[in-house]
């Protein structure tokens, strides 16, 4: 996604408008607190406060201010770093803002790069910091007004510190609460100067997350942990072929487990409802199911991979041309090659789970949702009902990776909800989780490139895969062409001569979505690994030849030069017992609005076993709102990016999801963590996203050092042990 304009002015026609969003976002936007129904992270309760000064502050009369954060909470976070924002601009410790979240809203909390109420993609801090600060700022020029004017002086005498208005030359002064009420009753005002970032207090600073401390007691309260009064408990299964339907039940097993009360059987599955989890898991494991597999039932991964390399023969639709690659690509040097990567579970601490109360005509849910507005209207399409009608509480999420971009649990939830007297929590098992959800799409990446001079001068990329995007933002989906999908292909770092970038969409039976490093994961993967390619068969060192390609491009350069120096590139890789071939790979991308270049050394056994044992990361992600949350999240994106690209999977047999559990759906474990080194490159451009890089690029780093210690490059990942175990 491009990044987010900076800020003008104050208007709300900007929020309806996807192209151009003022940082003053809805500030004349006037609706009651009682609709937003957001809470802070400690308490799932409602926050009352006084006076409504935006959409995103309210101040009460003893100073305290609850900020609506637009983006979902789920641990990047952006808790922490967005009240950063408001609150020096706002001019008030850190300490006295309650961080809840918004209501379902899209008018008011629509992603100003998505236009829909969405929090993905690495934008939150490209979308809404801008505004955040306007808004903080707009609401601090409203209090210095309404006390200017009770003491009859110039704003321009007036100062502001830590929550409290001061005039000097009187030495009176005033606490924003006390001027509160005066100050909501007056009219915003149109422009306002944001603080130079001389005056910053917060913003370019590593504060402690606010969020921590509740986390670190086991007080706060995700989605799974909604305790209700008369609360039952459910768990359900689905068909596991896909597509399948239910044929049969025999419900009785299941009542004799005590607690068990109630069995619901819809047309596509069966949920259990209890006294307790542990009685509905029970109870759900004694059932008898006879299921109708359909039309999918000799589905295999087999069939996938041939059907997807069949469609990527054909002439895709053009996403980018420049000049005429095909034409340069039919004489000279030309290399060409193909990278496929796998459907992939997004497999988070926190499994889907909603708690749902229908009755009344009405419906009310408890979840972690990234798209609120999305899960109130699947939620009202299910039961027939109108949104307004839907309440949408939401929560911390426990990991989301694009999970919660879809509503489908939730939906699932509802309709089981319709069948029960009173509110029950819906838990999926870890098996449910991962073998009935949306995975990430297959990939397959066609690449060819003429060299010439040792420098790139035609290059023709053709991606082929389904489309997230086809059925999650159709207006993003246009002309043929998923946007996200080609995303680090249509625009690309090096200078590569004409060019030509196709996307060709290929639908199976499996559906898919967005997955942590999304469109990324496959271009810049394959991009990469077909770079060391060619450098190795011209006799090219990779990081030498990337310079070469860079040098009109001063931002990639400098990521990849401070990588380089960092790691040590030039020198052998240290000795390590885990395996003697030793390898050193390099990677860089440009995407979300960022720069960032990663190192990686490996060591691989002889049975074809790899470890991971030192990654370096440089990043240039614009200006920064805090370097500590910068530095975890790159940490994060990385330790994904190392489990996708050593185990990552999901394979199908009979229609059926192979994987269930972390023993054959495996992550990174502790024994396996690589010391992970970031290194950030000083910036002014505008900020860029950071949740996702960090997978991104660790992802092809470590298969050009599997590569350089080997010889063998892969094609297909995960790394595949038995084409690289000695004498394979």
């Amino acid at each position: 996604m491009p990044p987010a304009p900076e800020p003008e002015g104050l208007t709300r026609r900007a929020v309806l408008y996807g192209g151009a969003v003022t940082a003053g976002l809805m500030i004349a936007i006037d609706f009651p607190w009682g609709a937003a129904r957001a809470a802070p992270a400690s308490n799932p309760e409602p926050v009352a406060t006084g006076p409504r000064f935006n959409a995103y502050i309210h101040i009460a009369p003893d100073d305290r201010i609850t900020f609506t954060l637009p983006a979902v909470e789920m641990g990047q976070g952006v808790y922490t770093s967005q009240a950063q924002c408001i609150a020096d601009e706002l001019d008030v410790a850190l300490d006295k803002v309650i961080a809840a979240h918004a209501p379902p809203d899209q008018a008011n909390y629509g992603n100003p790069i998505f236009v829909v109420q969405a929090t993905g993609g690495s934008t939150t801090t490209m979308a809404w910091s801008g505004p955040l600060r306007k808004a903080g700022a707009t609401a601090r020029a409203m209090l210095v007004a309404a006390a200017a004017a009770r003491w009859q002086v110039d704003t321009a005498s007036l100062t502001t510190e830590n929550g409290v208005i001061a005039h000097a030359p009187s030495g009176r002064s005033l606490r924003y609460g006390e001027v509160a009420n005066a100050a909501a009753s007056l009219k915003p005002p149109t422009e306002v100067t944001l603080k130079d970032p001389s005056r910053f207090r917060l913003i370019g600073k590593p504060v402690h997350r606010i969020d921590t401390p509740d986390k670190a007691i086991g007080k706060t309260v995700y989605g799974i942990d909604v305790m209700l009064p008369g609360m039952r408990f459910a768990t359900l299964r689905s068909s596991p072929v896909l597509g399948g339907k239910v044929a049969k039940v025999d419900q009785a097993p299941a009542f004799a487990v005590p607690g068990v009360r109630q069995v619901v059987v819809l047309d596509d599955l069966v949920a259990v409802v209890a006294d307790n989890s542990w009685a509905a898991m029970q109870g759900l494991n004694a059932l008898a199911i006879d299921w109708a597999p359909g039309a999918n039932a000799e589905l295999d991964q087999a069939q996938l991979w041939s059907g997807l390399e069949k469609a990527s023969n054909g002439q895709g639709a053009v996403a980018k041309k420049e000049g005429d690659a095909l034409a340069k690509l039919k004489r000279g040097t030309v290399f060409e090659e193909s990278y496929e990567l796998p459907y992939l579970a997004h497999a988070p601490m926190e499994m889907t789970n909603c708690t749902v109360h229908v009755q009344g005509g009405a419906c009310e849910v408890w979840t972690g949702t990234q798209v609120p507005g999305f899960a109130q209207t699947g939620a009202a399409k299910a039961l027939g009902i109108a949104p307004e009608k839907v309440t949408v509480n939401n929560h911390l999420i426990g990991g989301g990776f694009g999970r919660r971009l879809e509503v489908d649990g939730v939906i699932k939830a509802v309709r089981i909800a319709a069948h029960v007297d009173g509110p029950v929590k819906v838990i999926w098992s870890r098996e449910e989780d991962i073998r009935q959800q949306l995975y990430r799409p297959l990939y397959h990446e066609r690449l060819k490139a003429r060299v010439e001079d040792g420098r790139i001068t035609a290059w023709h990329h053709r991606v082929t895969g389904g489309s997230v995007m086809a059925h999650w933002l159709p207006p993003a989906f246009k002309d043929g062409i998923d946007s996200d999908a080609v995303d680090g292909a249509a625009e690309v770092p090096y200078a590569v001569g004409d060019r030509l970038v196709e996307y060709i969409r290929h639908e199976s039976a499996v559906p898919v979505q967005f997955l942590r490093g999304v469109g990324p994961n496959g271009t810049i993967f394959a991009m990469e690994c077909f770079i060391d390619l060619i450098a190795s068969k011209t006799g090219t060192d990779p990081l030498a030849f990337r310079r070469r390609l860079l040098e009109k491009n001063p931002r990639a350069l400098g990521a990849l030069n401070l990588a380089a120096e960092k790691a040590g590139w030039g020198t052998a890789p240290p000795a390590s017992p885990f395996g003697a071939r030793r390898g050193r790979g390099i990677a860089l991308m440009n995407a979300f609005g960022s720069y960032l270049a990663a190192i990686a050394d490996v060591a691989v056994a002889d049975q074809g076993d790899v470890r991971v044992t030192r990654l370096v990361i440089a990043a240039d992600a614009g200006k920064i709102v805090n370097p500590d949350i910068f530095e975890a999240q790159i940490q994060g994106g990385a330790t994904f990016g190392l489990s996708a690209v050593l185990f990552g999977k999901i394979t199908f047999a009979g229609g059926r999801v192979e994987q269930g559990n972390f023993n054959d759906y495996r992550v990174l474990r502790i024994d396996e963590m690589p010391a992970i080194e970031v290194h950030i490159v000083p910036s002014n451009e505008n900020s860029g996203g950071i949740g996702e890089p960090g997978t991104v690029v660790t992802q092809p780093a470590v298969a050009n050092a599997v590569f350089a210690a080997t010889g063998v490059q892969l094609k297909r990942m995960p790394i595949d042990r038995a084409l690289i175990a000695k004498g394979a």
